[in-house]
């Protein structure tokens, strides 16, 4: 099962968007928002509160 490009959430069989960029890279979406916070805002995960890369990063600067 592919993860969510942005917030790194599974995506089921059948649902999801898969965005392929023309130098060949390919990004999965799980709905449009992700989609739209990737590639229209230009937003990093890190620095948006409800995704997992958001939550890995606060773990680890909770830890030290």
């Amino acid at each position: 099962m592919p993860t969510c490009s942005f917030c790194g959430k599974e995506i089921p069989p059948g649902t999801g968007l898969m965005y392929v960029f023309k130098s060949g890279k390919v990004m999965w979406f799980c709905s449009k928002k992700c989609r739209v916070h990737a590639l229209e805002r230009k937003r990093k995960p890190t620095k948006v509160r409800w995704t997992q890369a958001f939550r890995k990063l606060k773990e680890t600067r909770s830890r030290t």
